[in-house]
């Protein structure tokens, strides 16, 4: 393959995450929009270009008061903040088909360092003849480090809220040439 540009097939990819909740167990939610600006060699990501953008406002947990709680202020903000984005600094490949895709993830106008796992999953062409390639990664982020504080002690000790957020996504891209 060769260095070329990317879009999201948004059908057949998602950006999840989970976070601890009351101690005990995890909430999972997601963001249902989000966009991503990629020219890359899937064969070889060490030169890529990556910069992604998700649409605060598309959050979902399966729960609307709780969606309706992390729109607000209490959180994410949305009416200031409509978006999270991540834009790739350095892209060191880890092992076959793996890398560390470090850069800068801005939320609510916090900026700062994080890297997340990527895994090549292959690439193919589709029914139609066109280029996919897919990719599968994670991270964890301490949501306090952007300004996400809201929390409620517990009678029994410890926080309603964790503060370790666990990122998985799926990407499935479409070559644009």
């Amino acid at each position: 393959m060769s260095i070329t540009k990317w879009e999201v097939d948004v059908a057949h990819s998602s950006i999840d995450f989970s976070v601890r909740h009351l101690m005990i167990a995890k909430v999972k939610g997601a963001f249902e929009k989000f966009t991503a600006d990629i020219t890359a060699d899937p064969a070889d990501m060490t030169t890529a270009s990556i910069a992604i953008t998700i649409d605060t406002t598309s959050i979902n947990t399966r729960i609307t008061d709780r969606d309706i709680h992390l729109r607000s202020a209490d959180f994410f903000d949305v009416a200031k903040h409509p978006n999270i984005q991540f834009v790739a600094k350095n892209i060191v490949k880890t092992g076959d088909d793996t890398y560390d895709v470090s850069g800068d993830l801005t939320m609510i106008g916090v900026s700062r360092p994080e890297t997340f796992k990527l895994v090549y999953e292959g690439s193919t062409k589709d029914f139609s003849g066109v280029e996919k390639a897919g990719f599968s990664g994670s991270g964890k982020i301490v949501r306090t480090n952007y300004g996400l504080n809201w929390n409620k002690a517990l009678e029994t000790g410890g926080l309603l809220v964790g503060e370790e957020v666990n990122i998985e996504f799926e990407m499935q891209l479409a070559n644009k040439g």
